[in-house]
């Protein structure tokens, strides 16, 4: 399962030490990005300086679906910008300052791009594209291979008040590999992180909040390791669909509308170490009777303070068949309807159990929690843990 992050790791280094050796062009307040990406050469470096810099949308068809049934349904959507056939490295001098204003559906767009980086600035001010099924995004990638580090995806809040979906942070589209990294996703109108269609990513120390939809959903046959994350504020937190596979460790999931996690369809998910606490409905679900869950490790306390909407207002959810759930090892503790649904309580199985968490403000562990000892690990030794993240 892990294969596909190795080869992901390696590719983008190989690249990276290949786009050392090519030219840097500097874009100044007032220059036109799409020109400098348009006129660069593959490998080239392109240093943003600060300002904010509007893109003039652009209106282009797609002959591919990245969410619909029929995935050869033809779509119309705009983009801002766009790196098309090459690798390009773009760069912000400033990651609050540089502000790229993309005023499109599909904001910033990588298509057949080899390997790319982006990194350092702030992707805003999208236009919620007409049709429906257009995976409207800050950022959306198709076929390429891209690394989004220290981005700020915010405010892309646009909505049409006949179209349900609005805007994502991130969209991984056909085939693509993706590694997001230290970023911030906002206050954007629909999905923070969606997969789509052979995409595989590795989500690592970002901060995702505030928007509707589903604060990471890995969809269709897509990958994902998810790791050290905060997600809150969204409709619902974390969740693998279709025929998805996602390992998820070491997340804050947590004051979502709905379920805290969800495995869904026939995907599988490894859930382990996390914190999915104050979740409006259910904290962790197995939601169908082809979904398998491996659920070790996790404190999933307190959910269930919003009147039922999508799963009971309980700490976990067994909505499919239990040959296929492996559950150890978790705290789940103080759920406003209890602490199990659809499934025998489990507290004092498994090394399951049942212990006030105690956490601080930032949802860490006091070093004398009875918590720390209780947990499991390859060596038989393991703790509840999570690592902080630092908020920006």
């Amino acid at each position: 399962m892990y294969r596909f992050l190795y080869s992901l790791i390696v590719t983008i280094a190989v690249f990276s030490i290949l786009s050392s050796q090519n030219k840097t062009i500097e874009v100044r307040y007032g220059d036109n990005i799409q020109d400098v990406i348009n006129k660069s050469l593959d490998g080239d470096t392109i240093l943003i300086y600060e300002g904010d810099y509007r893109a003039v949308p652009q209106s282009f068809v797609e002959f591919e679906c990245g969410n619909c049934i029929d995935s050869s349904t033809e779509v119309t959507a705009t983009y801002g910008f766009i790196v098309d056939g090459k690798s390009l490295t773009i760069i912000g001098k400033n990651p609050f300052k540089t502000r790229i204003i993309t005023n499109a559906g599909y904001g910033f767009l990588f298509l057949n791009s080899k390997n790319s980086t982006i990194a350092n600035l702030t992707i805003t001010g999208g236009k919620r594209d007409r049709d429906p099924n257009a995976t409207d995004g800050g950022i959306v990638v198709k076929k390429s291979v891209l690394k989004i580090k220290n981005v700020n995806i915010k405010d892309n809040d646009n909505t049409l008040p006949d179209i349900i979906v609005g805007i994502c942070g991130i969209v991984g589209r056909e085939n693509s590999e993706i590694i997001v990294e230290k970023c911030v996703i906002r206050n954007n109108s629909w999905d923070g992180i969606a997969l789509y269609r052979g995409s595989k990513a590795i989500i690592i120390d970002n901060i995702i909040e505030q928007g509707r939809g589903v604060g990471i959903g890995i969809t269709w046959d897509s990958k994902a390791i998810v790791y050290n994350n905060s997600v809150s504020y969204y409709w619902k937190g974390i969740g693998t669909f279709g025929k998805a596979y996602a390992n998820v460790q070491n997340n804050l999931v947590f004051e979502n509308l709905g379920w805290g996690v969800v495995i869904s369809g026939a995907s599988y998910m490894e859930l382990f170490n996390n914190v999915i606490d104050k979740n409006g409905n259910c904290g962790v679900a197995l939601w169908d009777s082809s979904a398998q869950g491996k659920i070790y490790n996790n404190i999933i306390s307190n959910n269930g303070w919003r009147d039922e909407w999508v799963c009971p207002q309980v700490g976990f959810w067994m909505n499919g068949t239990t040959q296929n759930l492996d559950f150890h090892h978790n705290n789940v503790v103080n759920n406003i309807m209890g602490d199990y649904r659809n499934i025998e309580n489990l507290t004092g199985n498994d090394g399951n159990v049942s212990v006030e968490p105690e956490f601080d403000q930032n949802y860490k562990l006091p070093d004398n929690s009875p918590l720390l000892n209780l947990g499991y690990s390859q060596e038989k030794s393991g703790s509840f843990k999570r690592k902080p993240i630092g908020r920006k």
